[in-house]
């Protein structure tokens, strides 16, 4: 499990969560986002439901319950780097009638505290209020985000693309792509630098596509000065 973690840059965990513990986490989150739809950091359209949120760790704290799990969290705590904390949480949907698809990528970026001068960090942003900075890739390779599925994945609710292995190599081609066919509980544990997209839905797909977001790192310290905007100790 760990070797293919390593060589893949990504490993999927299958039942973690109960379906009626899947059926509370969307009952919660569905509350809290419609109590912040107007606060910024909800992502939707004028007249659309939420896509997405920023900030998730504000807006709903308890979502780092979700670590706990027996399963995800003795995962965790073998990893190459063991997961000391979490640094940033994030919402994801594609609801009936309002999907949407985001091209090959990785990520590069981090919430941080403020902007400071730096020849590690670089090309500062600001995200829901929330200053980010794309780090350097030896703070990246030692951190992972944790993907807990609401509901189930595959190609007509717009899957998870992945590149295996793509997190340790600079080339950019989705030759060797593959899809993230998952259920509802299951959970993605994946490396940052790992190239992936997202499609969009099939047409008429009538299913959401809901995904709690948490990544975590090995180090409480940053470089430079800089400090986490958020840091969530994980207990051992």
């Amino acid at each position: 499990m760990l070797d293919q973690f390593h060589n893949d840059g990504f490993l999927l965990l299958r039942s973690v969560f109960a379906p009626e513990r899947v059926a509370d986490v969307i009952q919660i989150l569905t509350g809290k986002l419609a109590d912040a739809a107007n606060a910024g950091s909800v992502l939707q359209g004028r007249l659309s439901p939420a896509y997405g949120a920023r900030n998730l760790l504000s807006l709903w704290p308890a979502a780092l319950n979700l670590l706990h799990e027996p399963v995800l969290s003795s995962t965790m705590k073998i990893l190459p780097d063991p997961v000391s904390g979490v640094v940033r949480g994030l919402f994801f949907d594609k609801p009936p009638g309002h999907s949407w698809a985001l091209p090959w990528h990785r990520d590069y970026t981090i919430a941080v505290r403020q902007h400071l001068p730096s020849s590690m960090f670089s090309k500062p942003t600001v995200k829901a209020g929330v200053p980010h900075v794309e780090a350097p890739q030896s703070l990246l390779e030692r951190m992972v985000s944790v993907r807990i599925h609401l509901d189930a994945m595959d190609d007509e609710n717009g899957a998870l693309r992945v590149v295996p292995g793509s997190h340790r190599v600079c080339d950019d081609k989705a030759s060797n792509a593959i899809s993230i066919q998952c259920a509802a509980g299951d959970v993605l544990l994946m490396r940052p630098l790992l190239l992936h997209s997202s499609g969009h839905c099939a047409e008429n797909c009538e299913r959401h596509r809901r995904i709690v977001h948490l990544e975590c790192t090995a180090t409480r310290t940053l470089p430079d000065g800089y400090e986490w905007h958020d840091f969530a100790e994980l207990c051992a």
